[in-house]
């Protein structure tokens, strides 16, 4: 059993903006394994399917992105789910556009809804996957910045790495998170 956890922000508004990075790797998932998001609870969205013949979970917590760890939690404990088993893919600003870093555990980083994991976990100790999104370079505030779109080349880059992400998640389902870490990391 695992538990695919993509970090955003709930609402149109909030749709293919950098900080929702991680919805849209869920959706891509929900798209590609064929599991549909049909299910509310938990403060917020997920589906249940299987995949190479292991139960899969797609979670979007719906709380916003700082009390994000408000849904992750009692999505586990209902399920039974370990921390062993839940990957969370987020939007991060210390990697570049389109580059992806996987990590088996470490610090929220100044990422509010990473913040909000750990307080509700209990621990650092859970794999991540991380999706760069770039910093400012303009004086745009980070909050400005995290709530804005992507330009049009960088959308390209972005929805190249969502699939990619896709992948990395997949290749989890059947090898140990140190090896695919080995494969994706560049």
């Amino acid at each position: 059993m695992k538990l695919f956890i993509g970090l955003g922000n709930p609402g149109k508004q909030f749709d293919q903006t950098r900080h929702n990075v991680g919805f849209e790797v869920i959706d891509h998932l929900s798209s590609e394994w064929n599991i549909k998001l049909d299910q509310s609870k938990f403060k917020g969205t997920y589906g249940v399917g299987y995949v190479n013949g292991e139960k899969v979970f797609l979670l979007k917590p719906l709380t916003y992105m700082n009390l994000s760890g408000e849904s992750i939690r009692p999505l586990m404990d209902y399920f039974n789910i370990s921390i062993e088993d839940i990957v969370v893919i987020y939007d991060d600003l210390d990697l570049p556009v389109g580059k992806l870093r996987l990590r088996e555990k470490g610090s929220a980083g100044g990422h509010n809804g990473i913040k909000s994991a750990i307080a509700h976990l209990g621990t650092q100790e859970f794999k991540r996957i991380r999706v760069g999104v770039g910093r400012p370079t303009n004086g745009m505030s980070i909050s400005d910045y995290v709530l804005s779109r992507f330009t049009k080349e960088e959308q390209e880059t972005i929805n190249l790495i969502v699939k990619k992400s896709g992948e990395a998640c997949l290749d989890w389902l059947r090898d140990p998170f140190l090896q695919v870490m080995n494969r994706y990391n560049q």
